[in-house]
């Protein structure tokens, strides 16, 4: 099996970022331009890992990953948290009078709004990828045109900042999980965080009473969502991120929620990264 691990979107992205903090410096990248093309990568053994973005604090749940990480049976081994910095990056000796168009992904347009307000002359266009609009600059050497991207793509297409951290909200943290085909086998004493799914009947009162037994094990539930199943009307699949102390609770828990639950099934079992 290859040991790239797979990106959404190019060097320099944000996935990138996480790619190298996580794994190290010298890290090999598979660059897929959509979440899909990610999990391509993985199921054709052309990567051995993925990072995949999961929630942000601001924009909140990236949903059709969960369902992305479901219908392909991808175990989470690991997660790893940013804190999003959004820069304006030019062609090197370009001022802010000269730029008058910026492009980026509409999520970090929609985060930087509030800056370009002071800069009416400046039109805003969406794009598909942040890092890939400062390699378009790069390699066109393109006058009048910014992007909105990390520090990683400034330095790695050359080009200058000429602002920092312009997001309106400072504190912009993203969650990403580190996702294979595989299950990793890390010790039991490791782990103290899990991601799992599960279905319930129509029954009245059938949610809070698995979350019941959730707080009764002495599981913290970090994370709750649910997703509509599209074979299914009005029948949901909830999606629940759960920290412990010790991981015979979780255990319990599992084996009452196998009992409880229409379907029932672990996505990962790894370390809490805010612990």
């Amino acid at each position: 099996m290859n040991n790239k691990v797979a990106i959404q979107g190019i060097l320099g992205s944000f996935h990138h970022q996480v790619a190298k903090e996580y794994f190290g410096d010298d890290v090999g990248v598979d660059e897929c331009l959509s979440f899909d093309a990610l999990v391509d990568s993985l199921l054709s053994k052309t990567s051995s890992v993925g990072v995949m973005a999961i929630e942000n604090s601001i924009a909140g749940s990236i949903i059709p990953n969960y369902a992305l990480i479901d219908m392909n049976g991808l175990h989470i081994i690991g997660e790893h948290y940013i804190n999003v910095q959004h820069n304006l990056l030019v062609l090197k000796g370009q001022s802010i009078e000269d730029i008058t168009e910026v492009y980026s992904h509409p999520m970090a347009l929609l985060q930087c709004k509030v800056f370009f307000k002071q800069y009416p002359h400046i039109k805003l266009i969406e794009d598909a990828d942040t890092a890939e609009v400062a390699r378009r600059i790069h390699q066109g050497q393109l006058k009048g045109v910014g992007a909105i991207a990390s520090k990683v793509a400034a330095n790695i297409f050359d080009l200058d900042i000429l602002a920092e951290g312009i997001q309106t909200m400072k504190n912009n943290a993203t969650r990403f999980v580190i996702v294979q085909t595989k299950n990793s086998v890390i010790p039991k004493e490791a782990i103290n965080k899990a991601s799992v799914m599960f279905e319930l009947g129509t029954k009245r009162g059938s949610l809070a009473t698995v979350l019941n037994v959730m707080s009764d094990c002495k599981l913290n539930l970090t994370k709750i969502q649910s997703l509509p199943k599209i074979e299914t009307p009005w029948r949901y699949s909830f999606f629940v991120d759960v920290t412990f102390e010790q991981y015979e609770d979780f255990e319990k828990a599992k084996a009452l929620l196998k009992i409880m639950a229409s379907h029932f099934k672990v996505h990962g079992e790894y370390k809490n990264a805010k612990k």
